[in-house]
């Protein structure tokens, strides 16, 4: 069993809430805009951390993250991608990666909204965990864990990291 946490769309804020859930995971996948490498340094001091970049991070977080991994954990094929357009038809970027790879999980971020849902047409389940960061315009900040185990998602909770607006 390999317990998740999923996150996005820090741009480049951390605190000690998001790192006690990091610690608690085995794997963290973050989903893109970390936004400052100290996010990254952060979160791969207190777990094992996947990430790929998003559309507003720099060069220097570009060379050491990917824009798209591919996991496979537990039974499951895992694709992780920060912008992949609506489902199911998708970016022909991310629709390219699906037709090859056939993932049964697609994690991915930026429009800041978290949801959860099946695509029936690819048989993946699509999820954007919301966004953890305090920039944008979302009201929560949210995160995503769950448990994998033998090809079977358990225990899936919303992690409410608290309103966006109170960090002013």
């Amino acid at each position: 069993m390999k317990k998740i946490l999923l996150i996005s769309d820090t741009h480049g804020y951390i605190d000690d809430v998001i790192l006690k859930y990091a610690k608690k995971a085995d794997l963290v996948i973050h989903a893109g805009d970390i936004g400052d490498i100290n996010v990254i340094d952060s979160l791969s001091k207190v777990s094992n951390l996947r990430a790929v970049y998003g559309n507003i991070d720099s060069a220097e977080i570009r060379s050491i993250t990917n824009e798209n991994e591919l996991l496979n954990i537990e039974g499951f094929k895992i694709l992780t991608t920060h912008i992949a357009g609506k489902q199911p038809n998708y970016n022909s970027r991310v629709k390219k990666i699906i037709n090859k790879e056939y993932p049964d999980i697609l994690i991915y971020g930026h429009s800041h909204i978290l949801k959860v849902e099946n695509d029936k047409k690819n048989n993946i389940l699509c999820i954007n965990p919301g966004a953890a960061g305090k920039h944008g315009f979302h009201k929560k900040r949210t995160m995503i864990r769950f448990n994998l185990n033998k090809k079977k998602i358990e225990n899936m909770e919303i992690v409410d990291l608290g309103n966006r607006s109170s960090l002013s």
